[in-house]
Order: C-alpha cells, then sequence, then structure tokens
C-alpha cells in the first residue's frame, strides 16, 4: 500500500506553462529524518518526513488546492498541516494550507507549492503515558464495586422499601440509577471502540454522555431539594417529584441527540504505543467538551458547593446552640453527615479543575480514586439513613421532625 501520494490540480499546471513557455513538469521529492527547529519542542514531524513539491513556477492562491495524501498508522494527538518556504530558518507555518483527518489518513490540502510537513502535537503525552494503565485499572476496579454496591441498594429500595420512601430517598435513587448506567457504560467503553465499529462508538459515547449529565443533573437537584428544606423547611410546588423526575433524565437529551446530529461521537485514542494502542468512545471535539460538560459542571458546582457551605454553616450555629456535654458520637456524626454531603452534592468531581501543570498526576489519581468510587461512598449513606436509630442521617421528614436537634432538622 502506497503510504503517501500527492495530487495536482488542473490550476497549478495551467499556472506552470504560462511561465514556461507553454510546457509544464512537476517534481516531488521526499527528505527523511527532519523535525521540527529547537524553538518548537511541543511538536514533532510526522514520520520525520517532509515533501518538496516544484514545478518551476511561482504558484500561490490557488482556487484548488494541492492535496498530499498521508496514510499512517496509530497516530496520537493533534497534527496539521505546515508549509515552510525554504529560506531562512525552519519555520512552520499554517498558512495557506487546510488539515483533513479521517482516522489513519491525513490529507493537506494547500494553495500553494513549497516545502510540506505533518506536525504532530502530543501535549502532556510524555507525563501521562506512564499511567494509563494504572489509572485504568483503578477506574475499573472502582467502577465495579460502585456498581455492585449500587445495586445492592436499588435491590434494597424497589424489592424492600420503594413504598416507605421519602422525597429525598427517591432523588437518590435516581441518582443512584444514572450512576449505574454511568459506571457500566465506562466500564463497556473500551471493549466497543476496539471494534471499531463507527456506529456501536456513537452509540455508546452517546449513553455515556448522556448518563453523565443526568448525574450531574442529579446533583443538582439534590443541592435543591437540601435547599428547599434549608429555607422553606417545607416545598409546596405542585407535583413536586414528578417534576424532578423530568427534569432529571430530559434536561440531557437535547444536548446529546444535538452532539450525535453533529457527528462528535466518535473513537478517540487515548494513549498510542508499540506495545498497545487504548481507544474510548467519546466526544472528538474538544471545544464541545469543554463547553458542555466543563461548564455545566461548573454551574452545577457553582450551586452545589453554595448549598453545602450553608449545611455546614447550619451544622456549626447547631454545634454552638447545643447545651451541656457533647458527647463524642455527636462529632463523628458530624463529620459522617460532612463527608456524605460531599460526595452526595458531587463536589469530588471537581479535582478535575485542577488538572493543570504539577497537579496534573496527582489530581488524575484523586480523581479516579474519588470518583469511581462514589457509588460505594453513596451506598454507605443510603445504608445509614436506613438504620440510623435516633434519625441523625434520616432524610425522612416524618422521622426527622419528631426530633429535637437542629442537625436533625437541617438534614431532612
Amino acid at each position: 500500500m502506497i503510504s503517501w501520494y500527492v495530487k495536482i490540480s488542473d490550476e497549478a499546471f495551467n499556472k506552470s506553462r504560462l511561465e514556461n513557455n507553454g510546457s509544464a513538469f512537476v517534481g516531488v521529492l521526499q527528505f527523511k529524518n527532519m523535525d521540527v527547529n529547537d524553538s518548537n519542542k511541543s511538536h514533532i514531524v510526522l514520520n520525520k518526513e517532509v515533501y518538496g513539491i516544484s514545478m518551476g513556477a511561482h504558484i500561490s492562491n490557488l482556487s484548488k488546492n494541492i492535496e498530499i495524501i498521508i496514510r499512517t498508522e496509530n497516530l496520537t494527538g493533534e497534527v496539521s498541516c505546515n508549509s515552510w518556504d525554504g529560506r531562512g530558518n525552519l519555520t512552520w507555518t499554517t498558512s495557506g494550507c487546510e488539515t483533513q483527518r479521517n482516522d489513519s489518513i491525513i490529507m493537506c490540502s494547500c494553495s500553494h507549492l513549497t516545502f510540506f510537513a505533518v506536525l504532530m502535537s502530543i501535549p502532556n503525552a510524555n507525563i501521562t503515558s506512564p499511567h494509563v494503565d494504572t489509572l485504568t485499572y483503578i477506574s475499573y476496579i472502582g467502577c465495579g464495586l460502585s456498581m455492585f454496591f449500587l445495586g445492592i441498594a436499588l435491590f434494597m429500595h424497589f424489592l424492600l422499601r420503594k413504598n416507605k420512601s421519602s422525597q429525598s430517598t427517591k432523588i437518590l435513587i435516581n441518582m443512584f440509577v444514572a450512576l449505574f448506567i454511568l459506571n457500566l457504560s465506562f466500564l463497556s467503553n473500551e471493549s466497543i471502540a476496539d471494534t471499531q465499529s463507527s456506529s456501536a462508538c456513537t452509540v455508546i459515547a452517546l449513553i455515556m454522555h448522556y448518563s453523565m449529565l443526568s448525574t450531574f443533573t442529579w446533583f443538582f437537584l439534590q443541592a435543591l431539594h437540601m435547599y428547599f428544606w434549608l429555607i422553606r423547611k417545607n416545598i409546596t410546588i405542585k407535583n413536586y417529584m414528578k417534576k424532578m423526575i423530568v427534569s432529571g433524565w430530559v434536561c440531557s437529551c437535547p444536548v446529546v441527540v444535538i452532539i450525535a446530529a453533529l457527528g462528535e461521537y466518535k473513537s478517540v485514542i487515548i494513549r498510542s504505543s508499540a506495545e498497545k494502542t487504548t481507544r474510548m468512545c467519546w466526544i472528538k471535539n474538544h471545544y464541545i467538551h469543554y463547553i458542555v460538560n466543563i461548564g455545566y459542571y461548573s454551574l452545577v458546582f457553582s450551586f452545589t458547593a453554595g448549598v453545602f457551605v450553608m449545611i455546614i454553616t447550619k451544622l456549626i450555629q447547631a454545634r454552638n446552640m447545643r447545651v451541656g456535654d457533647v458527647k463524642k458520637a455527636t462529632l463523628k456524626t458530624r463529620l459522617m453527615m460532612i463527608l456524605s454531603l460531599f460526595v452526595l452534592l458531587g463536589l469530588t468531581w471537581a479535582v478535575a479543575f485542577f488538572s493543570y501543570g504539577d497537579m496534573i498526576i496527582p489530581s488524575y489519581y484523586i480523581f479516579c480514586v474519588l470518583n469511581s468510587f462514589q457509588g460505594f461512598f453513596l451506598f454507605l449513606y443510603y445504608y445509614h439513613i436506613h438504620n440510623d436509630a435516633d434519625g441523625s442521617f434520616s432524610d425522612d421528614l416524618d422521622r426527622s421532625s419528631s426530633t429535637t436537634t437542629t442537625e436533625e432538622n437541617i438534614y431532612t
């Protein structure tokens, strides 16, 4: 199979004839072992190959561009077609060239003739690549355990306690379902990506993205529910739970449908080496990822963090209002409540905001551990609220209203 070839447009040949007395020729050269200059160490020349094209004439501003098609395997990172005018220092520029990439095929479409190369950027590859396997194992183990404990909680709820559920428990169970789907789609994602089936990859990426956005929405709704009880002490919204459930599962639908229609759910190479290529079905457009995922979670985080601060403030005020000796169990209960709230409101996802610079590797490990085991932590919370004799962890309004301490009233 030919690894590369060049297509010259008729327009370029016509310009060559005008400057060469009616004759036209083309010369194509391939230079091996070429690289970028020392001032641009963040890029490398793909395959260390540079291509020179000459037709014995000054050819530029073509309306029908010259195309260079390159076939390569195990691509990782972003690629861009660049040119160099052959004068002075080796300085590459993307001016006049467009880049199209389809899996292992790169097409450079340029409006002028000169020296060409494909520059490849692998941001932080030398930093994160050695940790990919470890982070993957941590995530798989954590997600497996989370699914196990979420499954137990869902079994307990639907078969044993469904009719006794309070509004808070119903919201929590919906969050469990979203997290269960998210963990399941994540665990099966790499296997489906390795099949290299575009339709299957689109489906699993859509499901994982939808469940992730739905999980964020349920974090927000959980915080909103706590806010209503903290401020208003009751809820007078008509069909309150129906509106909560519809919001939790429907809000993410238009987003994933639009992204799927744009064809942005594709196979993405996380790491490529001589031994192994790791793929994942996800959003290929970085701008969509940052705007939709990071942007949406930023809004959710702002609100849930505010509610978290309000609850902690109430707990501190309640401690100051206590009369007499404070039992050791009270401090332990408060600590458990704070940790439970931290996980319950999805604040652990905020660790991703610190994945830059020197903090990138530690934040990746913290993020994987906290969020992959999130289902396990939430199961512990669910277990506590249904096995708490004094109602300290109760989300049942009837139980908590019968208690007299401020902490118990807060946690309804």
